[in-house]
């Protein structure tokens, strides 16, 4: 059994959980967004996502949506967070952003072993196309270049956006300074991994 202590820094925060910044994930799904979701809770976010999967007309209904959501949460991950991040960074100035990665071909065969031929509006907003299945060139296309914008648009900003490998081991060493809190006697979450699934 881990026992997880935390605090918040004073000098990243004011010193209370009720006054944390709103944390964007604005990483694609399959990309550690589970894991992500399971740390922030673990420190007193109250984090939701992915949200609108199921809807059918989220191409229309999701900026209202988001914009009904946001108060009543800290931290957002998932779909279809990651294709707002500008309008939330007008919108929400001073929150953080977190674009999770994972290496484009473990990512791709992520996604086709996961959702297969099964198509949904919310992937076809994202793709172009439903279903990754017989699609790869053109998810793998659109990952990367979300990945490449991600990065561009913050490239002068390095305290408001943090790059993280959950697949590749990252975890604690880089959030908890980037959300200034000290997390002490606990592992980093790996959930949602295929083999658990």
């Amino acid at each position: 059994m881990f026992i997880m202590l935390f605090f918040i820094n004073s000098d990243k925060d004011e010193g209370t959980l009720s006054k944390m910044l709103k944390v964007f994930g604005i990483g694609f799904h399959k990309t550690g967004t589970t894991s992500l979701d399971n740390a922030l809770s673990q420190v007193g976010y109250r984090v939701t996502g992915p949200n609108g999967v199921n809807d059918a007309n989220i191409k229309q209904s999701m900026i209202q949506m988001c914009t009904d959501i946001v108060p009543k949460y800290d931290a957002f991950l998932d779909n279809p967070w990651p294709l707002l991040y500008q309008r939330l960074d007008g919108m929400y100035p001073k929150s953080q952003f977190v674009l999770t990665l994972r290496p484009t071909d473990e990512w791709i065969g992520s996604i086709v072993n996961h959702f297969g031929s099964e198509k949904t509006e919310m992937r076809k907003m994202i793709y172009g196309v439903g279903c990754p299945k017989g699609n790869e060139a053109v998810y793998i296309d659109r990952y990367e270049q979300h990945n490449k914008d991600v990065l561009t648009y913050f490239e002068n900003r390095p305290d408001d956006l943090l790059v993280l490998k959950i697949s590749e081991g990252e975890g604690w060493e880089k959030l908890s300074p980037f959300l200034g809190v000290d997390v002490i006697g606990n592992a980093f979450p790996h959930e949602n991994k295929a083999s658990n699934r």
